[in-house]
């Protein structure tokens, strides 16, 4: 996803059929695994409780889709490894 033109939004759709909108924040891999990280895209500019949404890329039926974390070890190290990267990045635009 080549972010050089504005954001990047996806619409995903949860267990229950219900649709949300995510602005893609970054890409990463840990362990041979891809995982995309997401804010909800009407999240208040302000809003100090900015909840990262992480997602991991699997493949279903011959196609990527995005899954849930299951695993709360593997969700915080991909989770820290996503602020390394955020916070880095906002360090560079300083």
């Amino acid at each position: 996803m080549d972010e050089d033109f504005g954001p990047v939004f996806v619409e995903v759709t949860d267990d229950e059929g219900n649709k949300f909108e995510l602005e893609h924040a970054g890409t990463t891999e840990y362990n041979d695994n891809t995982y995309m990280a997401f804010f909800p895209a009407d999240m208040d500019e302000d809003d100090e409780d900015f909840g990262l949404i992480i997602l991991k890329v699997i493949e279903d039926n011959g196609e990527e889709v995005l899954a849930d974390v299951d695993d709360p070890a593997e969700l915080d190290a991909v989770y820290e490894l996503f602020m390394d990267q955020l916070f880095s990045d906002e360090e560079e635009d300083d």
